[in-house]
Order: C-alpha cells, then sequence, then structure tokens
C-alpha cells in the first residue's frame, strides 16, 4: 500500500534522482552535481517575478505610511528572514523597526534549531504581538514547504487585523497562500539530499527576499543612481566607499570627499550638499 500524506506529495519532500548516488560520489562529483542543480533556482525564480514585483510595491507603501515589514518562519527560512532584517539598516540606513525578521522559538532559534518551534502556531504570534504589529504594517510568512503552521498561523492573524500579507515557498499551491494577498512561489525541485530545504530551497528564498527589501529600499528612494546613499560608513572600507559616491555626485577630489563625510558624521546626502556648497564657491 502507497504512503500519502500533506508532506509527502510536497516536492520539496521528494526524491532527486540525478542524487541518489552521492553517498558514492568524490568530493568533486559532489560539488558539480550541487553546483548544477543551484543553477535551476533563477530560472524557478524567474517565474515569480511579477508577484515578486507585486510585494516589493506594497512593502515600499507600507513603509511610506508608517507601515513596517515583518518576515516571520522557522528554521532556515526564518534565519533567512532574520539575516535580510539585519542587513537593511547598515545598508539603507533605516531603523531596526522597519524591517524585522522574527523566527518561530525565539532569538535562540537564530544560532541553534528548535525545530518543534514550527509547529506552534502562536510560536510567532505572540513576537508579533510584542513588537505592537498593526494594520498598517506588512507580514511575509516563509516556509520552504508552504505548510509550516507558525507561519499559516502568523498570517491568519495578521489579515484578521487587516495587514498586507504575502508568502513565499517552494511548492505548488502552498497552504499559506490561503492568508496571503500575494503568494510567491519558487518551485525548485526536490534537494540533492532528500528534504534538505536549506540548499535549493533557501537559495531561492535568498534570491526573493534580496529583491524585496532592495527594490523597496529603492522604491522609497534609499538609493541614488545605483549607490547606498544612506548606508552608514562605520569603518575604514566603508568610509572609502561613502567618500566614492560623494565624488560620483560632486566631480570633487577625493579628500575633499573624505572631509566632507567625517564633518557630516557620515550621513553621505549632507556630505554630498556640502561639497556642492563648497564648490560654488
Amino acid at each position: 500500500m502507497s504512503y500519502v500524506n500533506e508532506y509527502s506529495v510536497l516536492t520539496t519532500e521528494g526524491n532527486n534522482e540525478k542524487s541518489k548516488n552521492i553517498d558514492k560520489m568524490n568530493a568533486l562529483e559532489i560539488a558539480t552535481l550541487i553546483n548544477n542543480e543551484d543553477k535551476t533556482v533563477p530560472y524557478a525564480v524567474e517565474k515569480a517575478l511579477p508577484e515578486i514585483a507585486e510585494v516589493i510595491d506594497i512593502c515600499a507603501d507600507a513603509i511610506k505610511n508608517g507601515g513596517r515589514v515583518f518576515y516571520v518562519g522557522a528554521g532556515t527560512s526564518g534565519r533567512l528572514g532574520v539575516l535580510d532584517a539585519s542587513e537593511c539598516p547598515p545598508t539603507y540606513g533605516t531603523s531596526p523597526e522597519i524591517v524585522q525578521g522574527i523566527i518561530a522559538g525565539g532569538k535562540e532559534a537564530a544560532f541553534r534549531a528548535i525545530e518543534k518551534a514550527e509547529d506552534d502556531t502562536n510560536s510567532v504570534i505572540v513576537q508579533l504581538k510584542e513588537a505592537s504589529f498593526s494594520e498598517k504594517d506588512v507580514c511575509i510568512g516563509l516556509s520552504a514547504s508552504g505548510s509550516a503552521p507558525c507561519v499559516k498561523g502568523a498570517l491568519q492573524y495578521a489579515k484578521e487585523l487587516g495587514a498586507k500579507t504575502a508568502s513565499i515557498a517552494c511548492n505548488v499551491n502552498p497552504a499559506a497562500a490561503e492568508f496571503a494577498d500575494v503568494s510567491i512561489v519558487a518551485v525548485v525541485g526536490p534537494e540533492v539530499v532528500s528534504g534538505s530545504t536549506r540548499m535549493k530551497a533557501g537559495t531561492a528564498q535568498k534570491l526573493i527576499l534580496n529583491m524585496i527589501s532592495t527594490g523597496a529600499m529603492v522604491r522609497i528612494g534609499r538609493v541614488i543612481g545605483n549607490y547606498l546613499a544612506y548606508m552608514r560608513p562605520t569603518n575604514k572600507k566603508l568610509l572609502d566607499r561613502a567618500a566614492r559616491i560623494v565624488m560620483s555626485q560632486t566631480d570633487c577630489e577625493y579628500d575633499m570627499a573624505v572631509d566632507a563625510v567625517k564633518k557630516a558624521n557620515g550621513q553621505i546626502i549632507d556630505a554630498i550638499d556640502d561639497v556642492k556648497e563648497r564648490m560654488k564657491k
């Protein structure tokens, strides 16, 4: 008798025929196989570009109107959300409140696996409440399978408050889509190691999150040209980058740009204005 349940039909839980003999391969063969499978991921993401664009606009509109963006997930998906959120302040000079990552099991789960938290429907709802999540905010649920109870619970809670919602999954017709205004689906197929969704599914989710956060920040004006005009130059490399941004916008000399950035306490836009004023004289 065949075994069928809600998980056995998921492509993310399927068996990859190409890797069925991976345990007999040498290191180069393993690396080559994984690389070949990884090459398919961007094509899967490409099919979801219209939905990704829709979510970019939803997030940008929310931020412009005083709202925030929350990524919620468990395991690898949750960690990817935390990672993307944590990179927004240094990259775009935004408050840590604007984009937040919430992982089932709490902060400890970001560093140490707490797999049982995925099945706790309230595990992220409590954290959303602590962050005073409201109808002005956006909730984006991350789940490779699209079936994580904690993600479905968070999305349902957000919808009940009247907030915009979106889901990101790697299976067709993900259960989380029921509670999402926009469902982003990138079907990457079975993993090289069956069920190890930190691999292709994780890569797909990372690519999608890159697009969402970058796109939203561009849309709200945190990028000038293609420069990180609001980044925080907190080390030598970033100070140099900030100076080069000022130079690109003013045609000034390097030393003047560095001086302007320092005088502006790292505020690149202010440094650009300062240099422009100096060059008028």
